[in-house]
């Protein structure tokens, strides 16, 4: 799951710190999530899979699909 928020936010090409702002969080904290060094809370995976157009269940791996339906 970690490396697909890291592919979404460069295919955008974002930096940590402006995808921090985006969430209301730290580059700090930000980086943590795409490391796997802090799990994502439900609110902030909602907010990226809104952001992404995409769905959480891409986001999480349980689907390869990655537009939202």
């Amino acid at each position: 799951m970690y490396h697909r928020i890291r592919d979404l936010r460069e295919d955008k090409d974002l930096t940590q710190r402006e995808m921090g702002e985006i969430l209301c969080c730290s580059q700090r904290v930000y980086s943590n999530y795409e490391r796997g060094d802090l799990d994502i809370p439900t609110d902030i995976l909602i907010k990226l899979a809104k952001f992404y157009n995409t769905s959480t269940d891409y986001i999480l791996g349980l689907t390869d699909k990655k537009e939202r339906t």
